[in-house]
């Protein structure tokens, strides 16, 4: 009988693989083998695109001459570092005695990306039938589960053709762009940051995010704050702010800042006089109730805007410590885009509740579920906004496996935070909806309206867990207004306010301003509707950011993670804006990569992307060169 090999993505999941399976294995050099398995690992990428000099020595010398560079027939190469790894993973897919070969790499773009790299460079066994194993988290339910569903490596084709055509287009566009530009104003730049000499790196997301960062600082450097006034009628039972309406007195005149303020304090004064010995009368009193659900769960971009807000870190650590999360069978995938479930994950879910109750020793968190069983919660999601399957490429949301328990104890204080957040996440959509009385009165003293709105929580529902401020300053149930009564008027009074800057990204809501293509929506359920193609994946962001820092383009507080550019970031920004700006263009960036997704989708083929990119490089160069 042949022998199965399973490939995984790095050693400590080969192990993971090997418990699952019950298998009992012996330790080789670089593998494990049993009777009948071989599980071997990658260790990270072990096959690399070659540098354009491979192809040519002398494109080693940067010169215009030669670029564009756009390979014919592209070129791979062993990384030095890994060599010893790749031969023994090619030793064993080229082993006679292996009839099926497993690819468990990571399940993503990115870690298909990398087997398939070393199948291509390793030529397996021709005989051996080859499977992709698609997890969602490494449980040994879901291990098992993988192997026995393991669909035809060839399903997922399209997938690797979309990972081939992302490096190739981020190889493209970093080394032709990085070249022509570090060519014609290197000098220039290294003269400006008074250096010897200066290059310019260059990336078709790395170089959008940094005119986010860049645009978003001359904003603020650029913007004069304006003050204006506002005018407040203290109407003995509440209080109440006035705005302009038609029957204003003010309408549409030049002292007006905006619907609700002045431009001189003189005018909010004089404007005040003219309400003196007028009648206020409660025009409309109109009293509802409003429900609200909890948040959806969490997708890899949210909990690492939610970290950074609450611990202060970067979008690369929320991501280590999920991704250790993971391993530890703790939480389900982490590189994800879903903020839902899937059906079939909704069905089992009480799997994860029950292990959530029996095995994780968190007094706050056991209180939840106590009172889950007690007030007979349902855990039926089914026809709820937290499943949907339209909604799910890859991987559903992040959620607690209810598994993994023995693993927790020993984590760092961080990880079990970050756990928590994610269970309570997780939990909060069990709940019913939080419940508030709203009521909104205009006050009508002669043709100028005053409004007053309050919302009070009467029931917290989900905000249990989620606890957060749910009360207005003013009661609604001590207000006792009928409509057409009049009004006591205690005073008016003019409140100085001042146009505020935008604010700075900090490192986790750029990752959210990049979901979203460039827009910063602070808006939870916006952001859900208005969700289309990023800049970048989910797997990739935070790297980006990372690079960014790395190479001095910006630089991020520690203690508030704040991004500002670098001086350096700012001479890039408009040597990019100068010579080729829709580079800038988020909607730009945003649309390579949905070309890239419906490649995955198969709604186009690979060469046509490939023809689109390179017609995009050629007629840059052309209008550059030409320029020059």
């Amino acid at each position: 009988m042949g022998k199965k090999l399973i490939i995984t993505e790095k050693p400590s999941v080969a192990m993971e693989f090997s418990k699952a399976l019950k298998i009992n294995t012996t330790r080789k050099n670089g593998y494990l083998e049993s009777e009948n398995w071989i599980i071997t690992w990658c260790v990270g990428h072990l096959v690399t695109m070659s540098y354009p000099e491979k192809y040519d020595e002398k494109l080693k010398f940067w010169r215009l001459d030669t670029l564009p560079f756009i390979p014919k027939k592209w070129k791979y190469e062993i990384i030095p570092a890994v060599e010893n790894q790749f031969n023994i993973v090619k030793g064993l897919l080229q082993r006679e005695d292996v009839e099926v070969i497993y690819n468990a790499g990571d399940s993503g773009r990115e870690g298909e990306y990398i087997q398939r790299l070393v199948f291509m460079m390793a030529q397996p066994n021709q005989k051996a039938e080859i499977k992709r194993v698609w997890i969602d988290s490494q449980t040994e339910e879901e291990i098992k589960r993988g192997i026995d569903e393991a669909k035809a490596e060839s399903e997922y084709d399209s997938l690797s053709d979309s990972a081939y055509l992302r490096a190739k287009e981020d190889y493209l566009i970093g080394i032709n762009f990085s070249r022509m530009l570090s060519i014609i104003y290197g000098r220039r730049l290294a003269k400006e940051i008074n250096e010897e000499k200066a290059s310019i790196s260059v990336g078709r997301v790395m170089t959008c995010v940094l005119g986010m960062i860049v645009e978003r600082e001359r904003e603020i450097r650029n913007f004069v704050k304006v003050p204006f006034y506002k005018i407040n009628g203290d109407f003995t039972k509440f209080g109440a702010e006035w705005k302009v309406t038609e029957t204003s007195s003010v309408y549409q005149t030049p002292k007006l800042y905006n619907d609700n303020g002045f431009k001189k304090k003189e005018d909010a004064e004089n404007f005040i006089k003219s309400l003196e010995g007028k009648e206020a009368v409660a025009e409309e009193v109109k009293k509802s109730k409003q429900k609200e659900n909890a948040p959806l769960l969490f997708n890899l971009a949210e909990i690492q805007n939610e970290c950074t807000k609450r611990f202060k870190i970067k979008p690369d650590e929320t991501l280590e410590i999920i991704q250790n999360l993971y391993e530890k069978k703790l939480v389900t995938y982490p590189r994800t885009d879903a903020r839902v479930l899937s059906t079939a994950v909704s069905k089992v879910i009480n799997q994860n509740l029950n292990g959530i109750a029996s095995g994780y020793k968190d007094e706050e968190v056991q209180g939840y579920i106590k009172q889950m069983k007690e007030e007979k919660f349902s855990t039926n999601l089914v026809k709820t906004k937290y499943v949907n399957d339209s909604k799910i490429t890859d991987h559903y949301a992040i959620i607690p496996t209810g598994k993994g328990y023995e693993n927790l104890n020993s984590l760092p204080d961080l990880k079990k935070e970050v756990y928590k957040v994610i269970v309570k996440r997780f939990l909060a959509i069990f709940y019913p909806p939080a419940e508030f009385n709203k009521m909104s009165i205009t006050v009508n003293v002669g043709g100028e309206k005053f409004y007053a709105n309050t919302k009070v929580c009467t029931k917290q529902g989900y905000l249990t867990v989620l606890k957060k401020s749910t009360n207005d300053e003013q009661n609604v149930e001590n207000i006792d207004v009928k409509k057409g009564e009049k009004l006591d008027v205690k005073e008016y009074t003019i409140k100085e306010s001042e146009t505020t800057p935008p604010s700075r990204y900090n490192s986790g809501s750029i990752i959210l301003a990049m979901e979203n293509a460039g827009k910063l929506i602070e808006d939870e359920e916006l952001r859900e509707q208005i969700k289309g193609a990023g800049i970048g994946t989910s797997a990739t962001r935070a790297e980006i950011i990372k690079k960014l820092e790395k190479i001095k383009y910006i630089q991020i507080n520690t203690k508030t993670q704040i991004i500002t550019p670098t001086q350096k970031g700012e001479y890039i920004y408009d040597i990019v804006k100068m010579s080729m700006p829709d580079m800038l263009n988020p909607k730009l960036t945003a649309s390579w990569e949905k070309g890239l997704d419906m490649v995955a989708k198969k709604e186009i083929k690979g060469d046509i992307f490939m023809q689109k990119l390179e017609n995009y490089i050629n007629s840059k160069f052309d209008k550059l060169v030409i320029r020059r």
